[in-house]
Protein backbone atom coordinates (compact mmCIF):
# COMPACT_ATOMS: atom_id res chain seq x y z
CA UNK A 1 0.00 0.00 0.00
CA UNK A 2 1.27 3.49 -0.89
CA UNK A 3 0.18 7.02 -0.05
CA UNK A 4 -1.06 8.70 -3.21
CA UNK A 5 -2.73 11.99 -2.30
CA UNK A 6 -3.38 14.55 0.43
CA UNK A 7 -6.33 16.96 0.48
CA UNK A 8 -6.93 19.79 2.93
CA UNK A 9 -10.28 21.28 3.93
CA UNK A 10 -10.51 24.45 6.03
CA UNK A 11 -13.96 24.24 7.62
CA UNK A 12 -15.93 26.37 10.09
CA UNK A 13 -15.70 27.27 12.85
CA UNK A 14 -11.85 27.20 12.92
CA UNK A 15 -10.72 23.73 11.89
CA UNK A 16 -8.60 22.16 9.16
CA UNK A 17 -9.28 18.59 8.04
CA UNK A 18 -6.81 16.40 6.12
CA UNK A 19 -7.72 13.43 3.91
CA UNK A 20 -4.89 11.01 3.07
CA UNK A 21 -5.60 8.56 0.23
CA UNK A 22 -3.85 5.33 -0.76
CA UNK A 23 -3.52 3.25 -3.91
CA UNK A 24 -5.72 0.54 -2.35
CA UNK A 25 -8.68 2.85 -1.84
CA UNK A 26 -8.34 3.24 1.93
CA UNK A 27 -8.38 6.81 3.25
CA UNK A 28 -7.54 8.32 6.61
CA UNK A 29 -8.52 11.61 8.23
CA UNK A 30 -6.57 13.98 10.47
CA UNK A 31 -6.92 17.45 11.96
CA UNK A 32 -3.65 19.42 11.51
CA UNK A 33 -4.69 22.88 12.72
CA UNK A 34 -3.14 25.68 14.72
CA UNK A 35 -6.14 27.75 15.75
CA UNK A 36 -6.30 31.00 13.82
CA UNK A 37 -3.61 29.84 11.38
CA UNK A 38 -5.37 27.60 8.82
CA UNK A 39 -3.34 28.76 5.82
CA UNK A 40 -0.05 28.44 7.69
CA UNK A 41 -1.02 24.97 8.91
CA UNK A 42 -2.06 23.89 5.43
CA UNK A 43 1.20 25.16 3.94
CA UNK A 44 3.19 23.14 6.46
CA UNK A 45 1.25 19.97 5.58
CA UNK A 46 1.85 20.56 1.87
CA UNK A 47 5.59 20.99 2.44
CA UNK A 48 5.75 17.79 4.48
CA UNK A 49 3.75 15.93 1.83
CA UNK A 50 6.70 15.95 -0.56
CA UNK A 51 8.34 13.38 1.74
CA UNK A 52 5.11 11.48 2.28
CA UNK A 53 3.79 10.58 -1.15
CA UNK A 54 4.70 7.06 -2.23
CA UNK A 55 5.47 5.83 1.31
CA UNK A 56 3.90 2.87 3.06
CA UNK A 57 1.29 4.34 5.45
CA UNK A 58 1.83 1.46 7.90
CA UNK A 59 5.35 2.70 8.73
CA UNK A 60 4.05 5.40 11.07
CA UNK A 61 7.04 5.60 13.43
CA UNK A 62 9.50 5.85 10.55
CA UNK A 63 7.41 8.52 8.79
CA UNK A 64 7.17 10.61 11.97
CA UNK A 65 10.93 10.33 12.50
CA UNK A 66 11.62 11.47 8.94
CA UNK A 67 9.06 14.28 8.77
CA UNK A 68 9.83 15.49 12.27
CA UNK A 69 13.61 15.49 12.09
CA UNK A 70 14.93 15.58 8.54
CA UNK A 71 14.20 19.27 8.06
CA UNK A 72 16.86 20.11 10.66
CA UNK A 73 14.63 22.68 12.41
CA UNK A 74 12.26 20.86 14.72
CA UNK A 75 9.31 21.41 16.96
CA UNK A 76 7.00 24.36 17.43
CA UNK A 77 3.23 24.57 17.03
CA UNK A 78 3.06 24.76 13.23
CA UNK A 79 5.33 21.86 12.30
CA UNK A 80 4.17 19.65 15.17
CA UNK A 81 0.49 20.29 14.40
CA UNK A 82 1.00 19.55 10.70
CA UNK A 83 2.73 16.32 11.64
CA UNK A 84 -0.03 15.48 14.15
CA UNK A 85 -2.76 15.64 11.51
CA UNK A 86 -0.76 13.46 9.12
CA UNK A 87 -0.03 10.95 11.88
CA UNK A 88 -3.72 10.73 12.89
CA UNK A 89 -4.66 9.97 9.28
CA UNK A 90 -2.02 7.23 9.03
CA UNK A 91 -3.31 5.52 12.16
CA UNK A 92 -6.83 5.80 10.74
CA UNK A 93 -5.69 4.01 7.58
CA UNK A 94 -3.84 1.32 9.50
CA UNK A 95 -6.75 0.66 11.85
CA UNK A 96 -9.19 0.42 8.95
CA UNK A 97 -6.88 -1.90 7.02
CA UNK A 98 -6.60 -4.24 10.02
CA UNK A 99 -10.24 -3.85 11.04
CA UNK A 100 -9.52 -2.64 14.60
CA UNK A 101 -9.67 0.62 16.59
CA UNK A 102 -6.33 2.37 16.97
CA UNK A 103 -6.16 1.66 20.70
CA UNK A 104 -6.03 -2.08 19.92
CA UNK A 105 -2.68 -1.39 18.21
CA UNK A 106 -1.41 0.49 21.28
CA UNK A 107 -1.91 -2.19 23.91
CA UNK A 108 -5.68 -2.44 23.99
CA UNK A 109 -8.35 -0.73 26.04
CA UNK A 110 -7.95 -0.28 29.80
CA UNK A 111 -11.49 1.13 30.33
CA UNK A 112 -14.98 0.77 28.91
CA UNK A 113 -16.01 4.44 28.98
CA UNK A 114 -14.32 7.82 28.94
CA UNK A 115 -15.28 10.66 31.24
CA UNK A 116 -15.73 14.06 29.57
CA UNK A 117 -16.29 17.65 30.60
CA UNK A 118 -17.89 20.60 28.85
CA UNK A 119 -17.31 24.35 28.95
CA UNK A 120 -19.51 27.02 30.46
CA UNK A 121 -19.13 30.80 30.19
CA UNK A 122 -17.31 32.70 27.51
CA UNK A 123 -13.75 33.80 26.89
CA UNK A 124 -14.03 36.91 29.08
CA UNK A 125 -15.79 36.17 32.40
CA UNK A 126 -16.66 39.85 32.89
CA UNK A 127 -19.15 39.48 30.04
CA UNK A 128 -20.95 36.46 31.51
CA UNK A 129 -23.47 37.02 34.30
CA UNK A 130 -23.65 34.60 37.20
CA UNK A 131 -27.21 33.75 36.26
CA UNK A 132 -26.00 32.72 32.81
CA UNK A 133 -23.29 30.50 34.31
CA UNK A 134 -25.87 28.87 36.56
CA UNK A 135 -28.22 28.28 33.64
CA UNK A 136 -25.44 26.73 31.57
CA UNK A 137 -24.21 24.41 34.29
CA UNK A 138 -27.76 23.29 35.03
CA UNK A 139 -28.20 22.47 31.33
CA UNK A 140 -25.06 20.34 31.48
CA UNK A 141 -26.21 18.52 34.59
CA UNK A 142 -29.53 17.78 32.90
CA UNK A 143 -27.64 15.91 30.16
CA UNK A 144 -25.69 13.87 32.69
CA UNK A 145 -22.42 15.79 32.49
CA UNK A 146 -20.61 15.71 35.83
CA UNK A 147 -17.76 18.15 35.21
CA UNK A 148 -17.23 21.55 33.63
CA UNK A 149 -14.44 24.02 32.93
CA UNK A 150 -14.63 27.80 32.96
CA UNK A 151 -12.48 30.88 32.62
CA UNK A 152 -12.30 33.08 35.72
CA UNK A 153 -10.17 36.06 34.70
CA UNK A 154 -10.10 38.47 31.79
CA UNK A 155 -7.28 40.88 30.92
CA UNK A 156 -4.91 40.85 33.91
CA UNK A 157 -1.68 42.68 34.67
CA UNK A 158 1.23 41.81 36.96
CA UNK A 159 -0.93 42.76 39.94
CA UNK A 160 -4.67 43.14 40.24
CA UNK A 161 -7.24 44.82 42.46
CA UNK A 162 -9.04 43.05 45.31
CA UNK A 163 -12.29 43.64 43.44
CA UNK A 164 -10.99 41.67 40.45
CA UNK A 165 -9.92 38.79 42.68
CA UNK A 166 -13.33 38.77 44.33
CA UNK A 167 -15.09 38.78 40.95
CA UNK A 168 -13.09 35.73 39.82
CA UNK A 169 -13.86 33.82 42.99
CA UNK A 170 -17.54 34.82 43.03
CA UNK A 171 -18.10 33.42 39.53
CA UNK A 172 -16.80 30.02 40.60
CA UNK A 173 -18.72 30.23 43.88
CA UNK A 174 -21.96 30.80 41.97
CA UNK A 175 -21.41 27.54 40.09
CA UNK A 176 -20.32 25.61 43.19
CA UNK A 177 -23.36 26.83 45.15
CA UNK A 178 -25.54 25.50 42.33
CA UNK A 179 -23.92 22.12 41.86
CA UNK A 180 -22.87 21.16 45.35
CA UNK A 181 -19.86 18.94 45.90
CA UNK A 182 -20.87 16.02 43.65
CA UNK A 183 -19.84 17.97 40.53
CA UNK A 184 -16.33 18.85 39.33
CA UNK A 185 -15.33 22.39 38.35
CA UNK A 186 -12.07 22.96 36.51
CA UNK A 187 -10.71 26.49 36.18
CA UNK A 188 -8.63 27.86 33.32
CA UNK A 189 -6.30 30.79 34.02
CA UNK A 190 -5.28 30.51 30.33
CA UNK A 191 -1.82 31.89 31.10
CA UNK A 192 -3.42 35.29 31.66
CA UNK A 193 -2.01 35.95 35.11
CA UNK A 194 1.46 36.41 36.52
CA UNK A 195 3.03 34.69 39.52
CA UNK A 196 1.82 37.06 42.25
CA UNK A 197 -1.76 37.07 40.99
CA UNK A 198 -1.73 33.30 40.46
CA UNK A 199 -0.77 32.76 44.10
CA UNK A 200 -3.53 35.07 45.29
CA UNK A 201 -6.16 33.44 43.10
CA UNK A 202 -5.14 29.92 44.08
CA UNK A 203 -5.43 30.82 47.76
CA UNK A 204 -8.86 32.41 47.33
CA UNK A 205 -10.19 29.58 45.14
CA UNK A 206 -8.99 26.75 47.35
CA UNK A 207 -12.13 26.59 49.57
CA UNK A 208 -14.23 25.98 46.43
CA UNK A 209 -12.31 22.74 45.74
CA UNK A 210 -11.63 23.00 42.00
CA UNK A 211 -10.81 19.79 40.15
CA UNK A 212 -7.73 21.57 38.77
CA UNK A 213 -6.43 24.96 37.68
CA UNK A 214 -5.14 25.00 34.11
CA UNK A 215 -2.21 27.10 32.87
CA UNK A 216 -1.76 29.02 36.15
CA UNK A 217 1.02 30.92 34.38
CA UNK A 218 2.29 31.01 30.81
CA UNK A 219 4.20 27.92 29.63
CA UNK A 220 7.26 30.16 29.22
CA UNK A 221 7.31 30.33 33.03
CA UNK A 222 6.89 26.62 33.70
CA UNK A 223 9.76 26.74 36.21
CA UNK A 224 7.23 28.43 38.51
CA UNK A 225 4.91 25.41 38.66
CA UNK A 226 6.75 23.91 41.64
CA UNK A 227 6.55 27.14 43.62
CA UNK A 228 2.85 27.56 42.83
CA UNK A 229 2.05 23.94 43.69
CA UNK A 230 3.72 24.38 47.07
CA UNK A 231 1.37 27.27 47.80
CA UNK A 232 -1.92 25.40 47.22
CA UNK A 233 -3.70 22.08 47.51
CA UNK A 234 -5.42 22.62 44.14
CA UNK A 235 -4.00 20.31 41.44
CA UNK A 236 -2.24 22.26 38.68
CA UNK A 237 -2.54 21.35 35.01
CA UNK A 238 -0.78 22.49 31.83
CA UNK A 239 0.45 21.28 28.47
CA UNK A 240 -1.76 22.49 25.64
CA UNK A 241 1.11 24.69 24.41
CA UNK A 242 3.78 21.99 24.63
CA UNK A 243 4.44 20.03 21.47
CA UNK A 244 6.56 16.92 22.08
CA UNK A 245 7.84 14.58 24.76
CA UNK A 246 10.97 16.74 24.99
CA UNK A 247 8.83 19.74 25.96
CA UNK A 248 6.98 17.64 28.54
CA UNK A 249 10.19 16.13 29.88
CA UNK A 250 11.20 19.52 31.22
CA UNK A 251 7.94 20.23 33.07
CA UNK A 252 7.59 16.69 34.41
CA UNK A 253 11.12 16.68 35.77
CA UNK A 254 10.60 20.13 37.27
CA UNK A 255 7.58 18.96 39.24
CA UNK A 256 4.53 20.96 40.30
CA UNK A 257 2.01 19.57 37.84
CA UNK A 258 -0.57 16.97 38.87
CA UNK A 259 -2.12 16.80 35.39
CA UNK A 260 -0.69 17.23 31.89
CA UNK A 261 -2.82 18.22 28.91
CA UNK A 262 -1.20 17.33 25.59
CA UNK A 263 -3.27 18.23 22.54
CA UNK A 264 -3.39 15.37 20.04
CA UNK A 265 -3.56 17.86 17.13
CA UNK A 266 -0.57 19.88 18.37
CA UNK A 267 1.76 17.41 20.12
CA UNK A 268 2.66 15.36 17.02
CA UNK A 269 -0.30 12.98 17.16
CA UNK A 270 -1.59 9.85 18.84
CA UNK A 271 1.61 7.87 19.29
CA UNK A 272 3.61 10.84 20.57
CA UNK A 273 0.87 11.66 23.08
CA UNK A 274 0.86 8.03 24.23
CA UNK A 275 4.61 8.31 24.84
CA UNK A 276 4.05 11.56 26.74
CA UNK A 277 1.38 9.89 28.86
CA UNK A 278 3.75 7.02 29.69
CA UNK A 279 6.39 9.54 30.82
CA UNK A 280 3.80 11.25 33.01
CA UNK A 281 2.76 7.94 34.57
CA UNK A 282 6.33 7.47 35.81
CA UNK A 283 5.99 10.80 37.65
CA UNK A 284 2.54 9.88 39.08
CA UNK A 285 0.93 12.56 36.90
CA UNK A 286 -2.48 12.17 35.26
CA UNK A 287 -3.42 12.99 31.65
CA UNK A 288 -6.41 15.11 30.63
CA UNK A 289 -6.01 15.72 26.88
CA UNK A 290 -6.70 19.22 25.59
CA UNK A 291 -9.27 19.23 22.76
CA UNK A 292 -11.24 22.39 21.94
CA UNK A 293 -11.17 21.33 18.27
CA UNK A 294 -13.26 19.26 15.88
CA UNK A 295 -14.55 15.69 15.60
CA UNK A 296 -11.38 14.18 14.15
CA UNK A 297 -9.23 15.53 16.99
CA UNK A 298 -11.83 14.32 19.49
CA UNK A 299 -11.97 10.86 17.93
CA UNK A 300 -8.17 10.66 18.04
CA UNK A 301 -8.20 11.75 21.68
CA UNK A 302 -10.69 9.03 22.57
CA UNK A 303 -8.35 6.43 21.06
CA UNK A 304 -5.59 7.70 23.35
CA UNK A 305 -7.89 7.81 26.38
CA UNK A 306 -9.02 4.23 25.87
CA UNK A 307 -5.53 2.75 26.22
CA UNK A 308 -3.93 5.16 28.73
CA UNK A 309 -3.91 3.98 32.38
CA UNK A 310 -3.30 7.44 33.86
CA UNK A 311 -6.06 9.13 31.86
CA UNK A 312 -8.25 11.45 33.97
CA UNK A 313 -10.88 13.26 31.90
CA UNK A 314 -11.38 14.43 28.29
CA UNK A 315 -12.08 17.96 27.08
CA UNK A 316 -14.46 18.27 24.13
CA UNK A 317 -15.77 21.31 22.29
CA UNK A 318 -19.50 20.76 21.90
CA UNK A 319 -21.10 24.21 22.21
CA UNK A 320 -17.84 25.79 23.37
CA UNK A 321 -17.75 29.57 23.00
CA UNK A 322 -15.33 29.32 20.08
CA UNK A 323 -17.77 27.34 17.94
CA UNK A 324 -19.70 29.79 15.78
CA UNK A 325 -21.39 28.51 12.63
CA UNK A 326 -20.50 24.82 13.06
CA UNK A 327 -20.01 22.25 15.79
CA UNK A 328 -18.61 18.79 16.50
CA UNK A 329 -21.69 16.89 15.32
CA UNK A 330 -21.79 18.60 11.91
CA UNK A 331 -19.13 16.54 10.12
CA UNK A 332 -19.25 12.86 11.23
CA UNK A 333 -21.46 10.60 9.13
CA UNK A 334 -22.81 9.17 12.40
CA UNK A 335 -22.58 11.72 15.24
CA UNK A 336 -23.93 9.07 17.59
CA UNK A 337 -20.39 7.82 18.19
CA UNK A 338 -19.96 10.85 20.48
CA UNK A 339 -23.18 10.29 22.43
CA UNK A 340 -22.51 10.61 26.14
CA UNK A 341 -24.38 9.10 29.08
CA UNK A 342 -23.90 9.98 32.74
CA UNK A 343 -20.94 12.14 31.75
CA UNK A 344 -19.14 9.40 29.80
CA UNK A 345 -18.59 8.42 26.15
CA UNK A 346 -18.38 4.72 25.43
CA UNK A 347 -15.01 3.58 24.13
CA UNK A 348 -15.44 3.56 20.33
CA UNK A 349 -15.36 0.17 18.66
CA UNK A 350 -15.17 1.07 14.97
CA UNK A 351 -11.93 0.59 13.00
CA UNK A 352 -9.30 3.30 12.84
CA UNK A 353 -10.40 6.51 14.49
CA UNK A 354 -13.82 4.98 15.06
CA UNK A 355 -15.69 7.60 13.02
CA UNK A 356 -16.59 8.09 9.38
CA UNK A 357 -16.44 11.62 8.00
CA UNK A 358 -19.29 12.98 5.90
CA UNK A 359 -17.05 14.05 3.04
CA UNK A 360 -19.86 15.78 1.17
CA UNK A 361 -20.57 17.98 4.19
CA UNK A 362 -16.86 18.71 4.58
CA UNK A 363 -16.43 19.73 0.94
CA UNK A 364 -19.48 21.97 1.11
CA UNK A 365 -18.32 23.59 4.38
CA UNK A 366 -14.85 24.21 2.95
CA UNK A 367 -16.42 26.66 0.47
CA UNK A 368 -17.01 29.03 3.40
CA UNK A 369 -13.92 30.87 4.65
CA UNK A 370 -12.74 30.73 8.24
CA UNK A 371 -13.91 33.65 10.36
CA UNK A 372 -11.97 32.86 13.56
CA UNK A 373 -9.36 35.47 14.46
CA UNK A 374 -7.05 35.65 17.48
CA UNK A 375 -8.20 37.84 20.34
CA UNK A 376 -6.47 41.14 21.09
CA UNK A 377 -6.90 42.35 24.65
CA UNK A 378 -5.64 45.58 26.20
CA UNK A 379 -5.12 46.69 29.79
CA UNK A 380 -6.49 50.07 30.98
CA UNK A 381 -3.17 51.75 30.13
CA UNK A 382 -3.36 50.49 26.54
CA UNK A 383 -0.69 47.78 26.81
CA UNK A 384 -1.24 44.26 25.47
CA UNK A 385 -2.80 41.67 27.78
CA UNK A 386 -2.55 37.88 27.47
CA UNK A 387 -5.83 36.25 26.48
Amino acid sequence: MKITNLELFPVPPRWLFLKVSTDEGLVGWGEPIVEGKPETSAAAVRELSTQLLGRDPFRIEDIVQVLGKSGFYRGGPVLCSALAGIEQALWDIKGKALGVPIYELLGGAVRERIRIYAWIGGDNPAKTAHTELVDQVNQLRATGITATKMNTVGPTGYLTRPADLRAAVDSVAAVRDTTGDDFDIAIDFHGRVHRAVAKQLLRELEPLRPMFVEEPVLPEHSELFTDLAASTTIPLAAGERLFSRWDFKRVLHGGGLSIIQPDISHAMGIWECRKIAAMAEAYDVAVAPHCPLGPIALAASLQLDACTPNFLIQEQSLRIHYNQGADVFDYPADPGVFTFEEGYIRVPTGPGLGIEINEEAVREAAKRPHTFEPTEWRLPDGSYAEW
